[in-house]
């Protein structure tokens, strides 16, 4: 997203599968190794569900960046191993430079804030995960001390200043692996919403030729590392039209098959706006299981979603170039209706699900804010689920799964506050994933369960192991004493303690052999978080 106002969640108006070594096989270090060259399709299929740390090293205090700035706690190994082991597979990291570039006409960046993002993307990259970081804040007049001003008068300086912060900072990478991406920039535009305008779009275009000419021109696996471009300010109409123009790659190396691209075309997407970011009550449900008509919007649901999707595809996948839908998401409007997660669970899986039928890979706006317009997915202070059920449907839509065990080192201290105030509970892992007991059947269930003092949240695995699909189903199972349910995704529950049925959602009812479910629900307990017992699907003892 472009300013700190919409990406602190939009209500700070004075702030803006499997985790241990078979994902990747081993702990890969951070500049050293080797990785296979991949070709579109193969990468999108590597990068899997993807994930922003947003509001972090983009942050800044009248226009020097700082890692706090913007309240979140500052990134550990810990948090980024809960990240990885939530299933996703890559981080886009968003950096601002603004006050930490030097005087001209060198250009330096400084030293100390350069190391932090090396150390926080090594925190990413050594754990085998895919990392792309851009030039983020740098762009924006609303940010004090912004300079890649498409609009702005002395373009000469602007594009010496730009080559020369990218040379540094490709130079600092250039022998990390292909699983660092780097993004020219983010959202560039002039500000003025609307159809582009001339020469500002010409001027973003020469950026991008400039940052893929200049990384280039570094050497070592930067010559033949994907590089990620966007069109004026990420929007998809204005990027497969418009006049976006496809940097030429001439100084790419010579081993990249001459049939084969090595970049990606940026887009973000949050349409239609009222229900994914607009800060008020009036549209909280999304898409074709909306019970309310006067909440949903008159436009954008997943026709439309399909739609943009496909002119992606037609107008650069099929030359060769992926898309990255590198920011995406809704805000939490739970407070003005209870039933809001349900549509925003609905809303990311059909967005990851629709990019990746159309050759594109995504990745998750999270601000780190939690609650009321928030659009985050973590506590970051510590290191534990708050949206499981969004977290599922991102899963569920890149055709992945979630680990069943928590990373090496996880934090087992309760929860601590959130960087803005939580409505959502979060969890330490204090009991571990565990498979639910009973006899033979035509079903297994296993069922992973976060705890802390007063509560807990449990994703529950369903298999159908039988030889014929199950169409419509209903999951029984028993709480421990002193469990009760406060909310749930991907399935309702009634009671809410005792024996529990959990039914299926309209988007999950259909389990064909081998085929599986996700669901889950948050719960209160008195001191035992145990994991419920005596699961039956349909009647049918499970395993």
């Amino acid at each position: 997203m472009g300013t700190r106002v919409r990406k602190v969640g939009l209500a700070l108006l004075a702030a803006t599968l499997t985790f241990a070594g078979t994902v990747y096989g081993v702990t890969r270090s951070a500049s050293a190794d080797v990785v296979a060259q991949l070709n579109g399709p193969q990468l999108v299929a590597d990068m899997g569900a993807g994930w922003n740390l947003g509001n972090t090293l983009e942050a800044n205090i009248n226009g020097i960046p700082s890692e706090t700035a913007w309240g979140n706690p500052t990134v550990t190994q810990a948090f980024i191993d809960r990240v990885r082991a939530s299933g996703f597979k890559t981080i886009r990291i968003p950096v601002s430079y603004l006050g930490h570039i030097g005087a001209g006409p060198s250009y330096t960046v400084n030293a100390a804030w350069l190391n932090r993002i090396q150390e926080v993307v090594d925190y990413a990259h050594s754990r085998g995960l895919y990392v792309l970081i851009n030039m983020h804040g740098d762009g924006y007049k609303s940010v004090s001390g912004s300079w890649l001003i498409c609009d702005a008068a002395d373009q000469t300086t602007i594009r010496d200043k730009y080559q020369k912060v990218w040379q540094q900072v490709a130079t600092r990478f250039q022998s990390y692996n292909d699983h660092l991406i780097f993004e020219s920039m983010n959202e560039n535009f002039d500000g003025q919403y609307g159809n582009p305008t001339q020469p500002c779009y010409s001027n973003i275009n020469a950026y991008n030729q400039i940052f893929v000419d200049t990384v280039r021109r570094t050497g070592g696996t930067n010559a033949s590392r994907w590089l990620l471009v966007p069109g004026w300010n990420t929007n998809i109409d204005h990027t497969v039209g418009s006049g976006f123009v496809i940097p030429t790659d001439q100084y790419r190396s010579s081993t990249i098959p001459a049939g084969e691209q090595r970049l990606m075309i940026s887009v973000h997407y949050y349409d239609p706006w009222d229900f994914a970011g607009q800060e008020d009550g009036n549209i909280t449900q999304w898409g074709a299981g909306a019970t309310n008509p006067a909440k949903k919007s008159v436009w954008g649901q997943e026709d439309f979603m399909d739609g943009q999707m496909k002119k992606m595809r037609d107008t650069f996948v099929a030359r060769g170039y992926p898309f990255f839908v590198g920011e995406y998401g809704s805000i939490d409007k739970t407070t003005y209706d209870s039933s809001n997660n349900r549509y925003r669970v609905d809303y990311a899986r059909t967005l990851v699900a629709t990019a990746k039928k159309y050759g594109g890979a995504t990745a998750y706006w999270d601000n780190g804010w939690n609650g009321q317009h928030g659009f985050g997915l973590f506590n970051r202070s510590s290191a534990t689920v708050t949206q499981q059920g969004i977290i599922d449907a991102i899963m569920s839509g890149v055709g992945g799964s979630q680990p069943s065990s928590p990373p090496p080192s996880s934090p087992s201290a309760s929860p601590s506050p959130s960087p803005s105030p939580s409505q959502s509970p979060s969890a330490s892992p204090s009991v571990s994933p565990s498979t639910s007991p009973g006899g033979t059947g035509a079903c297994r269930v296993s069922s992973a369960v976060n705890a802390w003092n007063t509560g807990l949240t449990n994703s529950i695995t369903i298999t159908n192991t039988g030889t014929t699909a199950i169409n419509g189903w209903s999951l029984a199972f028993t709480l421990a004493a002193g469990q009760s349910i406060v909310s749930g995704w991907s399935a309702s529950y009634s009671p809410s303690s005792g024996t529990v049925t959990a039914t299926n959602a309209s988007y999950n009812g259909s389990l064909a052999p081998g085929g599986s479910a996700t669901i889950g629900y948050q719960a209160n307990h008195t001191g035992n978080a145990a994991a419920p017992t005596g699961f039956k699907l349909n009647g049918a003892t499970c395993s």
